[in-house]
């Protein structure tokens, strides 16, 4: 049993699900809506009665997600926790609050999660699709073929800032929808060509605030009662008559989300006409199911971050034999270490595959460009958090420690980058098949004990673990190798 919680821009939401004969179960859900991008004041922090809203919801859904045995949990965090100055102070306050680490997703990742909910709903039939979700600080548009994404892109329009900058003062009318209308427009026109270029049989919009829309279509008989030009253009000559958000009473979209869709009308509206779009069907499956679905897949040893890693070395050519080969060492070494588990193998693996990747750039400062490009780079199932983390070990690799001399004060990270470090220079002195003469511990200092002779065989290696020793005692950790 799996839980995925959504971190939304206009709501939280919580989904536990069960994977029963092919499909996912959910057998619990809850949502808040906390509004959080309201929250963001001027000066882009999220406002003290913001992330006391927030925590309160969090605990809440904390002592629903005790009520069951759970295998796996993924938290996700999305554009206002992506973009709110203050979110480093406030994530701590709300893994503490809801008892689980929260992973601040890019856009793109945002967009595959949606658009594996959507898919895990349809079921894979090669359908070639088009899925838009709307939400209170972004909107992303995936174009796929069955359980596959060929086109994700994340573009900074949502809800929240479109009421807040076109209906503020409450007042609805049909020259503020037209401004709305342009400017969303205007933020998909560059990318349209490649969506319509990929095409689509059918569209599929997945956020709450589209379902909102076609529920007042529907309910309304709005147009010809359905999510697509005409019935936008009907609600929103309804929403029109009714003059202010204040006097908005239609039948089938709640009080509650009155100001999502004034803000996702013009979206969705400027979207299909700039792509093209006829009709979209609203579906309620997106991110929550996504998350869940990507869960079922790690138990299974169906990891997307693997791909992803090889896919990103095929890009910037990497040399897919040296980078095994400092991978194997490193996790042998990290394991003499005394560290095994397996979020840290899986890091210091992944950092391994890619610690040349900055060599496409220049040989000069190589680390420095691989560890930009790690941090930086679209990686299909990563965080910002591991992305950060896996660009911490690359930046680290070679050269002075100074450079991360305040990340060595985590051990477990310490440990890993001592691994990467020996590794690299084992893989370059080519002693892969003579490391059962090399021992090294790491406690109050690092020491290294070599078998007797063994220097004599590797004479390289001397260099590099006497480099070794001013790196790490410029670190203000101590290093020592001998012979035993």
């Amino acid at each position: 049993m799996f839980a995925a919680v959504d971190l939304g821009s206009n709501s939280f939401r919580l989904h536990i699900g069960e994977p029963v004969a092919g499909d996912m179960r959910i057998v619990r859900s809850a949502r808040d809506p906390v509004r959080l991008a309201a929250g963001l004041g001027t000066d882009g922090n999220l406002t003290a009665e913001a992330i006391a809203t927030a925590l309160g919801s969090l605990a809440g859904f904390a002592q629903i997600l005790q009520e069951y045995r759970l295998d796996d949990v993924r938290v996700v965090g999305t554009n206002t926790l992506r973009v709110a100055r203050n979110a480093p102070e406030f994530l701590p306050l709300a893994e503490k609050a809801l008892g689980y680490p929260i992973e601040v997703i890019s856009g793109e990742e945002e967009g595959r999660l949606v658009y594996m909910g959507v898919a895990r709903a349809l079921g894979d039939t090669g359908e070639r699709r088009l899925v838009i979700d709307i939400g209170g600080g972004s909107t992303e548009i995936v174009a796929g073929s069955g359980n596959a994404t060929a086109l994700v892109e994340s573009f900074s329009i949502g809800t929240q800032p479109q009421a807040a900058r076109f209906f503020a003062d409450g007042c609805i009318e049909h020259a503020r929808f037209e401004a709305a209308t342009t400017m969303a427009r205007a933020m998909f026109e560059d990318a349209a060509p490649a969506y319509r270029a990929h095409g689509w049989s059918a569209v599929y919009g997945s956020s709450g605030t589209m379902r909102a829309m076609a529920e007042a279509i529907a309910r309304g008989a709005l147009g010809d009662g359905t999510l697509s030009l005409a019935g936008l253009g009907a609600l929103r000559a309804a929403l029109v008559a009714c003059g202010h958000v204040d006097r908005v009473d239609l039948p089938g979209l709640k009080r509650e989300r009155v100001v999502a869709v004034l803000g996702g009308v013009g979206i969705l509206t400027g979207a299909m006409q700039e792509l093209g779009i006829e009709r979209v069907c609203a579906i309620n499956a997106g991110l929550r199911l996504g998350a869940l679905s990507d869960l079922e897949l790690r138990s299974l040893q169906h990891d997307r971050r693997e791909l992803a890693i090889l896919a990103c070395m095929d890009r910037f050519g990497v040399d897919a034999t040296r980078a095994e080969r400092t991978a194997a060492i490193a996790l042998r070494l990290y394991g003499q270490l005394g560290a095994a588990d397996a979020s840290g193998l899986h890091y210091l693996g992944w950092a391994c595959m890619l610690h040349e990747i900055g060599l496409a750039v220049s040989h000069t400062g190589a680390h420095k460009h691989g560890a930009y490009l790690v941090e930086h780079v679209d990686l299909p199932g990563f965080t910002t958090r591991e992305q950060r983390l896996m660009a911490t070990l690359v930046l680290g690799h070679k050269g002075n420690l100074r450079k991360i001399r305040d990340a060595l004060g985590e051990p477990a990270l310490a440990r890993m980058v001592l691994a990467l470090r020996l590794a690299v220079a084992c893989m370059h002195a080519r002693v892969d098949e003579d490391l059962d003469g090399f021992r090294v511990r790491m406690k109050s200092r690092i020491e290294v004990e070599l078998a007797p002779g063994w220097l004599a065989t590797h004479p390289t290696m001397r260099f590099w673990l006497e480099r070794e020793c001013t790196a790490w005692e410029d670190a203000g950790q101590t290093f020592q190798f001998r012979e035993a």
